[in-house]
């Protein structure tokens, strides 16, 4: 039973941070958006570093493989998977119409490498516990749990930086909800896969937790920072990725 809630626990952040979009008014304001927009990258590139790309490193290591390798191929086929998503998705040109599909297809590629990003930390925590039904690990349950707590509190601005800016691009706030909340529902998902595939997973978790940060950093290069830089303001979404950014960092420098 102790191990079912652990691993729902980085859910329920994700989950709790959707939950922000039920608070919003309307719309969000200009300036809001330019910040939510820079907070997002900020966030997305710490966690990429500390939470990804990282542990990919230091787990090649512990596995005896050339530490850069892993991260070095995950990383790219990552940023590929991204770009030919990309590449596919039709981009509808002239007035209005435009400027919905464009919010819609930069939201919805926030949402997929989210939850790219999702899998490996979910992976992560299956692991930690896996270590603690092993016994001889020299895991703990209340190590465990620490990792599990930690994820969640990370994930909480997470879900938040995916239901809300949906909402601002029209969509129900109950639906901007699910989406946040769908987006974290792969933890404690790939958290059980892991624990009944523990010995299979472990050695390609490296290029796992790479690809997820290549994607990541794909959304925020090609989508999230150059939007935020649009037009005028673009101050506050330079703003949003310092604080973003140092945010995630402590979070993960802390409770990683």
């Amino acid at each position: 039973m102790d191990i079912v809630i652990g691993i729902l626990i980085p859910f329920l952040g994700t989950a709790i941070g959707a939950s922000m979009v039920f608070f919003m008014k309307n719309s969000l304001s200009k300036k809001v958006e330019k910040i939510l927009l820079g907070f997002a990258s900020g966030v997305m590139i710490a966690a990429s570093i500390w939470s990804l790309l990282i542990p990919a490193i230091n787990m090649a290591e512990e596995q005896g493989r050339i530490a850069w390798i892993p991260a070095v191929i995950g990383f790219v086929l990552g940023i590929f998977f991204l770009l030919i998503i990309d590449l596919t998705v039709p981009h509808l040109e002239g007035g209005k119409e435009k400027g919905i599909k464009s919010k819609l297809n930069k939201n919805t590629m926030l949402v997929l490498a989210v939850t790219l990003h999702n899998i490996p930390e979910g992976m992560a925590v299956g692991v930690v516990f896996a270590g603690v039904l092993a016994a001889n690990t020299g895991v703990t349950i209340a190590g465990a749990f620490a990792l599990a707590i930690g994820i969640a509190i990370q994930n909480f601005p997470e879900g938040a930086i995916i239901s809300m800016p949906l909402k601002s691009a029209g969509m129900p706030k109950s639906k901007a909800f699910i989406y946040g909340v769908l987006s974290g529902i792969v933890e404690p998902i790939a958290a059980f896969i892991t624990l009944l595939l523990t010995n299979s997973i472990v050695p390609v978790l490296p290029y796992l937790l790479s690809f997820a940060a290549g994607a990541m950093i794909y959304v925020v290069v090609d989508e999230l920072i150059p939007e935020s830089q649009k037009g005028e303001l673009s101050s506050l979404g330079t703003i949003g990725v310092t604080i973003g950014f140092l945010l995630m960092m402590v979070l993960d420098v802390t409770l990683g």
